[in-house]
């Protein structure tokens, strides 16, 4: 009887070790041994980093267990040390990582090297490549092999010379410091080449290039040009001094950074428009017909609604202008840039031939040697005609003011504001009168 139990004790033990050991190596199979690191493996031991297309990179792939910290790095046969990915975090499960040869930035005793550089290709030779992952009870595991480096590229894609000229400028169509132009030497042909402006909050400002006989991303001079947006009618960054950044990446994934300083102010779309009184004309004519040799007069209110000065010019305001003259006669040429009060007709032969300036000199403030009205600012803009002839084949003859933003635009809901007809009283030819001749009035050109 006790041997009876002794063999059904003993039979029981060896079925809870034999149900164990299943359960365990079941476990073992199904979820692999309790090692952090695995299933290592790097698919080839030589490479060409060239971009010929031939071996140019390698696949580097393993598996995690749980939650680590890996890093991948590559040492030569001094013992230095080069980071492909370093500290990354990483979750349980399979990774796979295509390696062409780039690791994170080094320099060369020998460098000369005008940029930054931010990832390069490692240097002909013998390597250690090393994996090693860290787990969060910092448990480490690490794998190594051997990778043979030959034929890599040896050029940087390096910008030389990389200037913003101006390094100021003011962005509101006014002519004067508009656009700035940054230039950069590029020493090979790249991948890809980006020039931006760098916001505070690290967002990015695409910089258009000119198209100039080099190709882009092609090795030799690049040339670029920047408005703020306001050409679009954008509103440009705010006024501040910002990195403009130029960085270039070759085939092989090699990039070189360079920064230099742009500062913005008086940015702003300009905004300029003719007010309309509460009651009465908007444009205010001293008479509605004027005789032959007679002078007409006129006035209106002009303000700035922007956030950005508005440069003008002359004649001031008061000009008197005889009916066959024009702004050219007067000797104020068109200024890019420019906004001017004009008034024209019907049978115009040039666009609003009589312009005066937006304000007296007193309305206006000086910047740089140019004259402006300010952000919120009025003024009311005067000016006469002698009616030396008719105004045209017309008579009485529709005339109109507008606003004109010259060699940009006549400003759209500015133009030929309040219509009115303008009769110039013209006796018979027998009794017609030769209006006494006049000096064209001298002005400083500003």
């Amino acid at each position: 009887m006790v041997n009876q139990k002794s063999t059904f004790i003993w039979v029981g033990l060896v079925a809870l070790v034999v149900v164990v050991t299943a359960v365990f190596l079941g476990n073992r199979l199904l979820n692999g041994d309790n090692s952090l690191l695995r299933n290592v493996q790097v698919d080839k031991t030589e490479i060409s980093p060239n971009a010929d297309g031939d071996t140019d990179a390698t696949t580097i792939s393993y598996e995690i267990s749980r939650n680590a910290t890996v890093s991948i790095y590559f040492e030569n046969e001094t013992g230095a040390r080069f980071y492909f990915r370093e500290g990354k975090p990483r979750g349980a499960g399979e990774y796979s990582v295509t390696f062409s040869g780039v690791v994170d930035s080094y320099t060369l005793p020998e460098d000369q090297i005008q940029g930054e550089v931010l990832a390069r290709l490692l240097q002909d030779g013998r390597y250690t490549w090393t994996i090693s992952a860290i787990d969060e009870d910092n448990v480490t595991e690490m794998q190594q092999g051997e990778l043979l480096i030959v034929d890599a590229d040896p050029v940087l894609p390096d910008i030389r010379d990389f200037a913003v000229q101006p390094d100021t400028f003011t962005p509101n169509r006014d002519g004067v410091d508009d656009r700035v132009q940054p230039y950069l030497y590029l020493a090979k042909d790249v991948e890809q080449l980006r020039v931006f402006l760098q916001m505070p909050d690290g967002s990015e400002l695409p910089i258009s290039e000119f198209e100039k006989v080099v190709e882009p991303n092609a090795e030799g001079p690049h040339y670029y040009d920047y408005e703020g947006g306001v050409d679009d009618g954008a509103t440009p960054p705010p006024d501040g001094t910002y990195p403009i950044v130029a960085i270039a990446q070759d085939l092989e994934g090699q990039r070189v950074r360079v920064e230099d300083e742009l500062t913005i102010k008086f940015g702003g779309v300009p905004r300029v428009r003719i007010i309309s009184p509460p009651a009465g004309d908007t444009v205010s004519w001293d008479k509605t017909a004027v005789p032959l040799c007679d002078v007409i007069t006129f006035s209106v209110t002009v303000e700035n609604y922007g956030t950005t000065p508005v440069r003008t010019s002359g004649p001031p305001p008061g000009t008197l202008y005889d009916s066959d003259w024009n702004y050219n006669t007067l000797g104020w040429f068109t200024q890019s840039g420019v906004f001017r009060l004009g008034i024209g007709f019907e049978n115009e032969l040039t666009s609003y031939p009589y312009r005066w300036s937006l304000g007296q000199p007193e309305d206006l403030t000086v910047i740089d040697g140019f004259s402006y009205l300010m952000p919120g600012d009025r003024v009311t803009v005067t000016g006469s005609i002698r009616m030396t002839n008719e105004f045209g084949d017309r008579n009485p003859q529709p005339v109109w003011a507008g606003l004109i933003h010259e060699d940009v635009e006549v400003v759209t809901f500015n133009e030929r504001v309040d219509t009115q007809e303008i009769r110039v009283d013209v006796p018979d030819d027998a009794h017609r009168p030769e209006c006494a001749p006049r000096e064209v009035p001298e002005w400083p050109i500003d």
